[in-house]
């Protein structure tokens, strides 16, 4: 298939990269531009590549060697590792020229940038040409049409400046429309590199489940960043939505008055299981569990017990065994039964109780375990997912083997990547 002449931002993001030999390198998440002082179209100057790790780095434009509808060809299979930093001359296109607001030089109508198209020219440089832009007429009304959508030449569309796009207030609808397609964590990456502003206003554009599910995949620092900007009511909801040992790790970094207001502004019923896990220390069983485990009764049928581990929304760690207590069946529950292990309701009748399945002679963590006692217990139990118990056979809650690696890794590792490898070659960015 012959390489396309002019591509739409929108169109290149996510796109595979890869390497001369057809070794992948990662995908497409933003183009960088050199804005100009004077009217005429923009240089790109590269594209940002999230590698497998999720580290994002500069690729320049002379590495690519062809665009195609279904993938990006580079000139080598090395990159440099270095993580990419935005520098002042820069705009990243779809992280804050999308979205933004401008007018058109013609006759000033307002209008909203949706997409941009770059084209390469003789010099080997691919240039943004074509603005795809909106007419802004205010809210919709009953009866009025949505404006159509007009391509226009880079020189014709004014607003656009360095000074323009960082004082504007801009929408997120086109990110939005692309975050429907990214996992969690790869949303969270994208945001963390976004401009604070721009940061801001896709956090205030999101609905509060999608963003509790960003919000625990990003460094600590970045979620107090992210949290201090909403609103208090709206911060409340958030850590309502988000599981509660993640709103117990992001309220105990707080300080203990922010921490005691957002706490007061949640529901009861979703506060109370916060609370408790904020009594216990972050590096214990007790602060790495989360309340919300799968909890049945011995007379449960092994079909009802397949059932909720089917669940969606269930973390796959979480799906790996069921636990069995007497009533009550919330945390704190009755007396701990035991545990049945999902390969086990695999092979058992569907008609038949988990009472006959349960495994009774796996141990149970005390909710004081430090870390190094919970890591023995994963590893020699071949578990991804283990009891906590207190003295009176009451189920507390369950570790999984995430929360574990979460605090084994090093610190900031959710910044750096999993591989911290710097190419010799530094790339230089006109």
């Amino acid at each position: 298939m012959s390489p396309v002449n002019r591509v739409f931002a929108a169109q290149l993001a996510g796109l595979p990269v890869f390497g001369p030999d057809g070794e992948s390198i990662g995908k497409v998440r933003d183009l960088v531009v050199g804005l100009r002082l004077d009217q005429q179209p923009p240089r790109v100057l590269g594209l940002v590549v999230e590698l497998s790790t999720r580290r994002r780095v500069f690729v320049p434009m002379l590495r690519v060697t062809s665009i195609d509808p279904n993938a990006v060809t580079l000139a080598t299979g090395s990159v440099n590792m270095r993580r990419f930093h935005q520098r002042p001359n820069e705009v990243l296109v779809l992280g804050q020229l999308t979205d933004a607001h401008a007018h058109l030089r013609e006759n000033g109508t307002r209008v909203t940038v949706v997409d941009a198209a770059m084209e390469p020219v003789r010099t080997r440089d691919w240039v943004l040409v074509k603005l795809a832009v909106r007419e802004r007429t205010g809210r919709l009304g009953l009866g009025r049409r949505r404006s159509s959508l007009q391509v226009v030449a880079w020189g014709d569309v004014a607003g656009l400046g360095l000074t323009d796009l960082a004082g504007q207030p801009q929408g997120a609808g086109q990110l939005l429309m692309l975050f429907d397609t990214m996992r969690a964590v790869d949303i969270a990456a994208t945001v963390r590199d976004l401009p604070t502003k721009r940061r801001h206003e896709v956090a205030d554009s999101m609905d509060d489940e999608r963003l509790a599910d960003v919000l625990e995949e990003l460094p600590e620092e970045d979620q107090k960043e992210l949290l201090q900007h909403l609103s208090e009511e709206r911060a409340a909801d958030i850590l309502e939505a988000m599981n509660p040992d993640d709103a117990a790790d992001l309220l105990a970094e707080l300080a203990p008055a922010d921490q005691s207001r957002l706490l007061e502004l949640m529901e009861p019923e979703e506060s109370e299981p916060v609370r408790r896990l904020l009594a216990y220390s972050s590096d214990t069983a007790g602060g790495l569990m989360t309340p919300e485990p799968v909890v049945l009764t011995p007379d449960t049928t092994v079909a009802e017990a397949l059932a909720h581990i089917r669940n969606a929304d269930l973390p796959a760690a979480l799906a790996t065994m069921v636990f069995v207590c007497r009533p009550p069946t919330a945390t704190p529950t009755g007396r701990y039964v035991g545990v049945v292990h999902f390969q086990r309701l695999l092979r058992e009748p569907p008609a038949e109780i988990v009472a006959s399945a349960v495994d009774t002679d796996l141990p149970a963590l005390r909710p004081s375990a430090p870390l190094a006692e919970v890591t023995r217990y994963f590893a020699a139990y071949n578990l991804a997912c283990g009891p906590v118990v207190d003295e009176q056979d009451h189920l507390l809650g369950a570790v999984t083997v995430d929360d574990v690696l979460d605090h084994l890794l090093p610190e900031g590792w959710r910044e750096t990547g999993l591989h911290d490898v710097t190419n010799k070659e530094e790339v230089e960015r006109a």
